[in-house]
């Protein structure tokens, strides 16, 4: 066996194991915030992530899940990547520095009952403490995805997702299996009021006084008109 495939083989194993430590560690954690998602964002609640490097990307990731779909058809939820606005970043990077890249759009954009998703692999950017600090204060659910304990992200957030791992590679990719698994829980969770809506006739109505309430949304509908028509994935080449 040559160097390369030895590294491979070694890669694998490291994923499985870390999987196998999520699988029965992790799940009843994901479950509920899976859970949890579904019982803020469809009555106007709203979803920020962020990152750096490759974790900004599986925070676009999960956003854009959200938006859209995960794997079957539903309405779309606020949620936002708060690297993905390169004119804000760079806005805030240049005026205010790094650091507060994301505090700020918290600030922003966060309201009271909003969740805000960090993920770091280290758990220790310190643009991400600031940002987990400012949503705490402003009375966000933070909630982290790092590498193994201890680390300060871990401490600063609501709850923490802490992959066992050496490798920065294998916890980013433990990372994208976690956010599916969050997807999947939210689904499921989100599909039972709107199971109960359509038997009983109706669409089911956001709280009083919810952004949704406020901006006459109600599953997919904008004061009764659909908002769009999404063809199934498996119409889509």
């Amino acid at each position: 066996m040559t160097d390369t495939l030895r590294a491979a083989h070694a890669h694998c194993q490291s994923l499985q194991d870390a999987l196998g430590r999520l699988r029965d560690r992790d799940l009843g954690l994901i479950t509920a915030w899976g859970e949890h998602l579904a019982a803020v964002l469809p009555v106007g609640g709203r979803l920020l992530a962020a990152g750096n490097g490759g974790s900004a990307a599986q925070a676009q990731h999960l956003t854009a899940e959200l938006v859209g779909r995960f794997q079957r058809e539903r309405p779309a939820y606020s949620a936002i990547a708060l690297h993905a606005e390169t004119s804000t970043v760079t806005a805030i990077g240049n005026d205010y520095g790094f650091e507060e890249l994301y505090a700020r759009q918290v600030a922003a954009h966060g309201r009271p009952g909003d969740v805000l998703v960090l993920m770091s692999t280290s758990g220790r950017s310190p643009n991400l403490l600031a940002a987990a600090d400012t949503a705490r204060a402003a009375g966000l659910r933070v909630w982290a995805m790092t590498g193994p304990r201890p680390n300060p992200l871990a401490a600063r957030a609501g709850e923490a997702l802490c992959v066992d791992a050496d490798s920065t590679a294998t916890v980013q990719e433990a990372h994208l299996v976690a956010l599916h698994l969050l997807c999947a829980a939210f689904d499921s969770a989100a599909a039972v009021p709107a199971a109960a809506a359509a038997a009983a006739g109706a669409p089911a109505a956001p709280e009083p006084g919810s952004r949704a309430a406020r901006n006459g949304h109600v599953n997919g509908h904008v004061n009764g008109v659909r908002t769009a028509t999404v063809r199934p994935w498996r119409d889509i080449a």
